[in-house]
């Protein structure tokens, strides 16, 4: 199966041709058709033209270029949508998610049979270096998920993520997030409508300076799980 690896990428000059090289040895080992599309989203520090020049000189990489920001979730429907892979994968190219786990990612739909696999930073077996204070906010807002919108997933907004394509096609219409909450609207679909998801333990560090403003974004997403739980109960 070919496999389609998207990185969402906004103002990320510096790191990503370290993550598509990186990348690029895992997938090479995978022994498997595969692409790297660029989720360029808007950026203005010269990561479309380090994207372009990746894409020039590696035959596997694309990239797709916003000239204005869509926001994550937008730019990675975008992208999906456009990519050739069966199986369809997203991971953050900090890599805050070892990328030796990227062949277990893929094999749980590939081999294993299950519609969506995502990293779990809860997991009792993850090992999860970050504050004391993201660490709590992250506990808290999954537990918020699980109480209000019924989800059984442990944690909904790790960025490294693998779908099989037909079932994610089938989803994504229906979800309207377009940054953040993209991930975790997706997955509380997913499992209400039945679909096989695989949580797997990660190896995770948080490397350079988050994105997520926390007091800013938890209050935002806090609305959007009532807003979901409101259209999900009434639509």
């Amino acid at each position: 199966m070919k496999v389609s690896v998207v990185l969402p990428a906004h103002n990320e000059a510096d790191a990503l041709e370290p993550a598509v090289s990186e990348i690029t040895k895992i997938l090479d080992e995978y022994n498997e058709a595969y692409e790297i599309v660029i989720a360029e989203d808007g950026s203005t520090d010269g990561t479309d033209k380090k994207a372009d020049e990746l894409s020039e000189r590696l035959s596997t990489v694309w990239h797709l270029h916003a000239e204005k920001r869509l926001g994550r979730g937008k730019a990675l429907k975008n992208a999906f949508r456009q990519s050739n892979g069966e199986i369809l994968v997203y991971m953050d190219v900090d890599l805050a998610t070892d990328v030796r786990q990227l062949k277990e990612l893929i094999n749980s739909v590939d081999r294993e049979g299950y519609d969506f696999a995502t990293g779990s930073r809860l997991l009792p077996e993850s090992n999860v270096e970050r504050s004391g204070t993201r660490n709590i906010a992250s506990k808290t807002y999954n537990f918020m998920v699980r109480t209000v919108l019924g989800s059984k997933v442990k944690d909904h907004q790790c960025g490294f993520k693998a779908f099989r394509r037909e079932p994610l096609m089938k989803l994504l219409d229906e979800v309207e997030a377009g940054h953040w909450f993209w991930d975790t609207e997706l997955l509380v679909r997913a499992y209400r409508r039945g679909y096989r998801i695989k949580e797997i333990p990660v190896l995770w560090k948080s490397g350079r300076e988050t994105k997520v403003r926390l007091l800013h974004d938890s209050w935002h997403m806090g609305l959007q799980i009532l807003t979901l739980w409101w259209h999900l109960r009434f639509h």
